[in-house]
């Protein structure tokens, strides 16, 4: 019995991406050639592999059952075929494709950049924006690496915290809750907020622990990324609670100060994300420590605002 190995590579695309059309674009290779690849691989294993549901593919019994093991056996091939040899940053070519969180960029991005371009000046980053829906852009090979504060859910998708920094709450340097008596949950449920969530959430885990305490906020607008609500709370009497260390070095420039968080929450974590196939790339093994050690790295002081001078 000869085998083909392209058709192990179009069966773990094809139960990967549940579809033909997805199987192609991950492959690179036209929907009838995939069509075509779908049909020997029918005749080779007697199994149907995918049958329309409707608009829909959908896994037979077969396919759910041999899925991991064509993943392994893929990856096991691609490491017996692909050349070992030791990993020169002096000569790397090579661009990354990064979907960290905006404030992770402007937090970790400038260091993590520094130590590429000091030691594989040859080597790019390209940090693109997080989306308002969850991508497979790890698996599908788009996304080298992913930052954020959600661990992935997927099996081959490996994850590792990095760093967790706690909450504060941040208003401008005037505003009544930065005066006089310590802020309470009861004074910081009774402001207005504004919250960052890239899916436009107007609730979440702090709406939870204030009703474990019989209180509520009013959420006034949500948006999509931490800068933004810096600008909002900069110019009213509007809240943010957000991530202590992504925020710190903003707060100076832009006249905001941070006070504790009155409720009994967790830090906020930071998770390092990556797909499986990359656990024995040295190059990636590369990127993935310089980005760790950027991410974990303590912020930077920043200094507080020089105190204005009092006008007769």
């Amino acid at each position: 019995m000869q085998l083909d190995l392209n058709l192990l590579a179009a069966l773990d695309a094809l139960l990967e991406e549940g579809s033909v059309a997805g199987a192609a674009d991950r492959l690179h290779v036209t929907a009838p050639a995939m069509s075509r690849s779908l049909g020997r691989i029918r005749r080779t294993t007697g199994d149907q592999i995918l049958v329309r549901t409707g608009r829909t593919m959908t896994p037979t019994p077969y396919a759910l059952a041999v899925r991991e093991q064509v993943h392994a056996l893929l990856q096991q091939v691609q490491g017996v075929l692909a050349p070992s040899r030791e990993l020169d940053l002096a000569t790397l070519e090579r661009t990354f494709t990064l979907r960290w969180h905006d404030s992770l960029v402007a937090l970790a991005g400038p260091a993590l950049l520094a130590a590429v371009r000091e030691q594989a000046p040859g080597v790019r980053l390209r940090f693109v924006a997080e989306s308002a829906v969850d991508t497979p852009g790890l698996r599908r090979g788009e996304v080298d690496l992913e930052a954020n504060a959600n661990p992935p859910d997927a099996a081959d998708v490996r994850a590792e915290r990095v760093a967790e920094t706690p909450q504060v709450v941040v208003v401008r340097a005037d505003h009544p809750l930065s005066r006089g008596q310590a802020m309470t949950a009861e004074r910081y449920a009774a402001a207005d907020h504004v919250a960052v969530s890239r899916r436009g959430n107007l609730a979440g885990v702090i709406d939870e622990a204030l009703a474990g305490l019989g209180l509520a906020r009013r959420v006034v607008a949500t948006v999509p990324s931490e800068a933004a609500a810096l600008e909002f709370v900069r110019g009213s009497e509007l809240v943010v609670t957000v991530p202590e260390s992504t925020t710190r070095h903003a707060l100076a420039a832009l006249g905001l100060v941070a006070l504790p968080l009155p409720l009994e929450l967790p830090p906020a974590p930071v998770f390092l994300s990556w797909h499986q196939r990359y656990d024995t790339d040295r190059a990636h093994t590369w990127l993935r420590d310089l980005a760790r050690a950027a991410l974990s790295a303590p912020p930077l002081p920043t200094r507080a605002p020089a105190a204005k001078a009092r006008t007769n």
